[in-house]
C-alpha cells in the first residue's frame, strides 16, 4: 500500500460510519469491469426480496442511525 492510499485510508476511517459506507460505494461503482451488471442485477433482486420479506412481515427494519451507533459501539 502506497504512502498516499495509507493517509487516505487513515482519514477515511474516522469518517462516521455513514460516510465511509458512501465513500465504499462511491470507490466501488468507479470500478467499470464486465461483471458489474451482473453484480448490480443480483443485488436489484436481493433488494426486491428483502423488500417482500420486510412487507409480509417476516424480518423487522431498524433505523439507519442505530444501526451505524451499534457498528460504531463495536470499533
Amino acid at each position: 500500500m502506497t504512502t498516499t492510499v495509507k493517509k487516505i485510508l487513515k482519514q477515511a476511517s474516522i469518517l462516521p460510519a455513514l460516510d465511509r459506507a458512501e465513500l465504499i460505494e462511491e470507490l466501488l461503482t468507479s470500478f467499470d469491469f464486465p461483471e458489474r451488471q451482473e453484480i448490480d442485477a443480483l443485488w436489484a433482486k436481493e433488494v426486491e426480496r428483502r423488500l417482500q420479506s420486510f412487507s409480509a412481515g417476516h424480518m423487522k427494519a431498524q433505523p439507519a442511525k442505530q444501526v451505524f451507533e451499534h457498528i460504531q459501539r463495536k470499533k
